[in-house]
């Protein structure tokens, strides 16, 4: 067989695995040596395993993820969630949908103390639904929006997948966590938008509106407890924004700020914080496992020449470079509702990378929140929708399919808001610039 040829059954053969649920990590492993090694040799390929394996989890570059996912899980067992909710509900509660759409500022402020959309989705999730279903929301806006809601942790830095973006491609995390932050914000008020929209036009979804909180209540829920935990963000991310920490560094101190706050605050238990340290571990062996799984794959996939005749059939076409990013981002949604998000960046951006970047000359920091947006729309697509399956399990007694009928009005929403940063991309690119 031709190495092209090889290449295209390695692929065939990892989807096999990933279809009898072997995981991930370990299907691109072994896919990825077996390749290897009969396009090399055996021994080039053990070399290599063993090589790579020891590069993964000894890179100080990825030692940004489990400082920002310790300081995810800290904020998780603290109950700083229910703070959030409580300060978001009370600042756009009086709005039609109020809950909902307090939902979405509420994960947008947690999924920047976090940087996990499941974690984000199941924290809100199991504070805000009851709250709906005590209100009389319809189950599937109320579903629909925290699952959404949820995926607004995938832009606000910190955020895993910019992380895993960067190392990939060689680009500065601190520039990908500052790009989001714009988009973030406009994902959010797109869906509270969205939610407007929905129940306005159909007042059933949601019976109750609120009063309108006075200023005082508000800066009152802002005050309780929240206000230390703001700082801590302020002082991980500033500090990383402005120079003053590299990306490992600002996660170390938003880790020890947010278990310093916790602890003078009493929210954190023992219990609590071995479980923190528990899932960190977790998190971040899974994630290790997948890089050094991805990185082996991708040699495999490298000397296979998948990557380069694909770039060069691309750049063959005779079409503007608006429609070859179009046909990449069609790609990119048609794989987000098949594959999970960190192993869809991990397998996709050694392809697609040089074609958009280094073949069309898009700018790396917009094309990874473009990719970030798309990943975003992923985790509430059907069928493998992440976030939908969260929820449900948070949701005890909705069925799957009410949550995936409340998505799709978000799903316009996040596809309107990608249109929006296509045709401005000043809108990702202008906080970068202003670290130049």
């Amino acid at each position: 067989m031709t190495p092209t040829m090889t290449g295209f059954v390695g692929l065939f053969a990892f989807l096999v695995l990933m279809a009898f649920r072997m995981p991930i990590a370990i299907s691109m492993g072994i896919v990825g040596l077996a390749g290897f090694s009969y396009l090399v040799s055996p021994e080039a390929a053990y070399r290599m395993l063993a090589s790579d394996i020891y590069t993964s989890f000894a890179s100080y570059s990825l030692s940004v993820i489990p400082m920002f996912t310790l300081m995810g899980y800290l904020a998780y067992q603290s109950g700083i969630g229910s703070r959030l909710f409580t300060f978001a509900y009370k600042a756009v509660g009086h709005f039609s949908g109020g809950l909902a759409m307090a939902s979405q500022v509420a994960c947008a402020i947690f999924g920047a103390v976090c940087g996990s959309s499941t974690a984000t989705t199941a924290t809100i999730g199991s504070i805000a639904l009851p709250e709906m279903k005590k209100y009389h929301y319809d189950d599937s806006l109320a579903t629909a929006s925290v699952a959404a809601g949820g995926a607004l942790g995938i832009l606000i830095p910190p955020s895993t997948i910019f992380v895993i973006y960067g190392v990939s491609t060689e680009q500065s995390i601190a520039r990908l966590f500052v790009a989001g932050i714009v988009p973030g914000i406009l994902l959010m008020i797109s869906y509270m938008l969205a939610i407007y929209v929905m129940t306005k036009r159909n007042p059933a979804l949601c019976p109750r509106v609120e009063k309108r909180a006075s200023a005082r209540e508000v800066l009152h829920a802002l005050r309780d407890g929240l206000i230390e935990t703001i700082a801590v963000f302020i002082i991980s991310i500033g500090g990383l924004f402005m120079g003053f920490f590299t990306p490992t560094e600002a996660g170390a101190v938003g880790a020890a700020g947010v278990l310093l706050v916790t602890t003078i605050s009493r929210t954190m238990t023992w219990k609590g914080f071995n479980k923190a340290l528990a899932d960190t571990t977790k998190t971040t062996a899974m994630i290790l496992f997948m890089v050094a799984g991805a990185i082996i794959f991708t040699r495999f996939l490298g000397i296979s020449r998948i990557p380069t005749e694909i770039a060069e059939w691309v750049g063959g076409l005779a079409l503007p470079p608006f429609f070859i990013m179009l046909i990449v981002l069609l790609i990119y949604l048609f794989l987000g509702c098949l594959i999970e998000m960190i192993p869809l960046i991990l397998l996709t951006i050694p392809i697609f990378y040089p074609i958009m970047v280094d073949g069309l000359g898009y700018d790396p920091i917009w094309f990874g929140v473009i990719i970030c947006m798309i990943v975003a729309i992923g985790v509430i697509t059907p069928p493998v929708g992440i976030n939908v399956y969260v929820v449900k399990g948070v949701a005890k007694g909705v069925p799957l399919q009410t949550v995936f009928k409340g998505v799709w009005p978000f799903l316009i929403a996040g596809v309107l808001c990608t249109i929006v940063l296509i045709a401005f991309p000043e809108i990702v690119t202008f906080l970068p610039n202003l670290l130049d």
